[in-house]
């Protein structure tokens, strides 16, 4: 014993000793974007990294090397990329979230080593960065920013990158002990050849993505963070004459590792964004994005698609949007997110509040957990109509099972209850994804959904309609041993085959396609694709008047990107086919044309002009109670420039106009087989012109704390009868000036 005791106490010394040294040395990490080799001892170092875009598999052809670092503060990361001068470097500045052909790294990591919910972090080699959450493992959305250190630098033929990702910046779950296993995806991008290495060999074109990220064991820490961020707004509606203020915050807190709390009190309804002008007379709503930064801050756990499209069990932009009495928007006063883990089970709570009589209120509750090869999760939102007297209830169930690395099965079931005005309404939907990977280069997928005649979804959720039964069966095969001599990296080709009927057994119609998608060796690409349509029936564009015969129909489209080469980069595409009753005779083309000019690396300008001919464009005219046949023209003009000034200035401008002239052809009316028939009734010719301008400035005061400067304007012009020039009509367009305001934003975040 005498002896056994000191030997201890050197050991435990030692020990403490090493630890110490070790957390010192965490913590000295200097995020400068110089590798130096003390500051990474004890790191994991990769050097493995194999080309994934193309997808061979093969060893990388430059040298790449990273290093994984778990350090009291974050994750730290360090690339060291050997680029010689044969092969060019982009030096392309670019704002945030803002995609280029430049040369780039990617942190991806799965904090909970589940294939649950990944975070993307991307540097480029101008210390541009990009921020993304990973859901449904490989649905990618960039809406998100987060807060995180990084830094680049150049040597020789080698450039290097250092990311340094606190912990606190999403929620996890509890960690076993004194480590944490997460998933890691490291990978390097060559601008100017679109090449792309990585580690480990996987890539977001396959079904599985987030599942086969390296699982590795980290050190186990935990940052707390109370962060504020007020906002003050002032507008000055240069239209009407007068001048409007707000004021709000987001409020973010994270005690610890496995709780989370969002909330904002009168949030910001994003009015620095625009969104895309859209010219939409058909049945199915269209889709926005939304850019509310609390409606954006950690709702990957709430993004459970369903349906075919954009369909989603919620769809943020319900709050706040068109209200009850259909004359504006909803105002919201508050709302609170909250994110955590309970063991292996995940949690989040969504609830938010709209003021005034005819205000809604919207709640969500979502649970998943990971069974290993298996996911379970559940779902329910409520949406209270007290204005119209309605309740909306969804509930969802869905499975994820892993069987093999090449097989993925996703299944989910959904219901809905809708009570208004003391009437009952249920019904479900349900879904399944099947997809394997085979040998040499060939998969499959196949995907079925049924959505019930009276399911209702878009009281809180996106579905474009009910009532619907799709089949689809997809081969595709990718093709990636092409000669030297091929101007194609790669080709991957799709055949596809699918069926739809309604919910009353009306075959909608059926398809074949055959599409293909290349990467250029100069890091472009080009896709295209050629369906063939059955004849079937339309059970939408009457609005529940009736069913639509349609004959059957040939579509096709084609586009091609080409990254910057000197000053220049272009982008186009094209397409045909046709949306009427008259057959291929009458077919509509499209043509768009984008070409962008770099005046330098910070300051570019575009234009983009798109025509667009519809000789036999049916549309549905309620108040007659018909369809009508037009003729019609359309021109979209588009142009803007971005200038980044500095590294914390940015001036944006952008323009965007529609003209549409359509002449009246005649009216149909159906029969009971569902047969346009001509008739005699009285048709209008229509014109419509729209305007979208903006200039906006931006500062960046510290990170997500940020001065606005905007002038937008905008109109929409309609009017019958009286055709014209949809040239003419694009001049007439920039007199349009239905709003013109002038607007001003501060925010900024306090953290504690």
């Amino acid at each position: 014993m005498q002896t056994s005791f000191p030997a201890f106490r050197v050991g435990f010394i030692i020990a403490i000793g090493f630890l110490f040294s070790q957390a010192c040395l965490a913590a000295s990490i200097k995020v400068d974007g110089k590798i130096s080799d003390g500051e990474w001892a004890g790191a994991q170092h990769i050097t493995d990294f194999k080309l994934v875009q193309p997808l061979t598999g093969a060893n990388a052809p430059y040298p790449t090397e990273a290093w994984v670092l778990s350090t009291p503060e974050g994750l730290a990361i360090g690339f060291r990329n050997t680029q010689p001068a044969s092969v060019p470097r982009t030096r392309e500045r670019t704002r945030r979230d803002g995609d280029a052909a430049v040369d780039r790294v990617n942190l991806m990591v799965d904090y909970d080593g589940d294939g649950g919910i990944g975070y993307n972090f991307t540097l480029n080699l101008t210390d541009g960065i990009q921020d993304a959450v990973i859901s449904n493992e490989n649905n990618f959305s960039n809406d998100w920013d987060g807060i995180w250190q990084h830094a680049v630098s150049e040597e020789g033929d080698t450039w290097s990158a250092e990311m340094l990702i606190p912990w606190y910046i999403a929620p996890m779950q509890k960690a076993k002990g004194d480590t944490r296993t997460i998933g890691i995806y490291l990978d390097r991008v060559i601008g100017t050849t679109g090449e792309r290495m990585a580690w480990p060999a996987a890539s977001y074109t396959r079904p599985r993505f987030l599942s086969d990220f390296s699982k590795i064991e980290v050190p186990q820490y935990s940052q707390s963070l109370l962060a504020i961020t007020p906002y003050v707004v002032g507008v000055s509606d240069l239209v009407r004459s007068k001048d409007m203020f707000d004021a709000g915050a987001d409020i973010y807190w994270k005690p610890n590792s496995r709780f989370q709390l969002t909330a904002t009190l009168n949030p910001d309804f994003g009015q620095v964004e625009s969104d895309s002008l859209v010219v939409n007379f058909d049945a199915v709503e269209t889709f926005f994005s939304d850019k509310r930064p609390f409606f954006t801050e950690n709702q990957s756990l709430f993004n459970v698609g369903f349906g075919p499209g954009n369909g989603n069990l919620i769809y943020t932009r319900r709050v706040g949007g068109l209200n009850d009495s259909q004359d504006g928007a909803g105002d919201v006063t508050a709302a609170i997110k909250l994110n955590g883990s309970l063991g292996a089970l995940n949690y989040g709570v969504f609830a938010a509040t709209e003021a005034d009589d005819i205000g809604r209120d919207f709640y969500a509750l979502r649970l998943t957990q990971d069974f290993g090869k298996q996911d379970l999760g559940f779902m329910t939102t409520r949406v209270n109509h007290p204005f119209s007297d309605r309740t909306a209830s969804v509930y969802a169930v869905d499975h994820h099972w892993k069987p093999s690395d090449a097989w993925n099965v996703v299944t989910q079931f959904v219901a809905s209850d809708i009570a208004e005005n003391g009437i009952d309404t249920r019904d479900t939907g349900m879904q399944i994804r099947v997809n394997q990977e085979l040998k040499d280069g060939w998969r499959q997928n196949a995907y079925f959904v049924h959505l019930g005649d009276d399911l209702e979804l878009n009281d809180f959720g996106y579905l474009d309609r009910n009532g619907f039964n799709y089949l689809r069966y997809e081969m595709k095969h990718r093709v990636t041993d092409l000669p030297e001599s091929s101007s194609f990296r790669s080709k991957d080709w799709g055949y596809a085959t699918s069926m739809r009927y309604n919910d009353s057994g009306d075959r909608l119609f059926g398809a074949a396609q055959i599409s293909r998608y290349s990467e250029t060796r100069t890091g472009g690409n080009e896709y295209f694709e050629f369906t063939w349509l059955t004849n079937g029936n339309d059970d939408l564009i009457t609005r529940n008047h009736g069913i639509l015969k349609k004959p059957q129909r040939l579509l096709g489209f084609y586009e091609r990107f080409r990254p910057r080469k000197g000053h220049w980069e272009f982008y186009g595409n094209g397409r045909f086919g046709q949306s009427g009753v008259e057959g291929i005779e009458r077919s509509e083309v499209e043509f768009y044309f984008q070409p962008t000019y770099y005046i330098s690396d910070t300051l570019s300008i575009y234009g983009g002009f798109d025509a667009f001919y519809r000789p036999d464009w049916l549309i549905w005219q309620d108040e007659q109670s018909q369809l009508v046949s037009f003729e019609a023209k359309q021109l979209n003009l588009s142009a803007g420039m971005q200038w980044l000034i500095g590294g914390k200035q940015e001036l944006r401008v952008k323009l965007e106009t529609i003209a549409l002239d359509a002449k009246a052809r005649y009216a149909y009316q159906l029969d009971a087989q569902g047969n346009a028939i001509r008739s005699n009734d009285p048709v209008h010719d229509f014109k419509l012109n729209n305007l979208g301008f903006q200039v906006r400035y931006r500062y960046e005061l510290a990170p997500l704390s940020d001065l606005y400067v905007v002038y937008s304007r905008g109109g929409f012009g309609f009017e019958r009868d009286n055709p014209q020039d949809p040239f003419s009509l694009l001049g007439d367009a920039f007199s349009l000036r239905d709003d013109e305001m002038f607007l001003v934003k501060l925010s900024y975040r306090f953290s504690i």
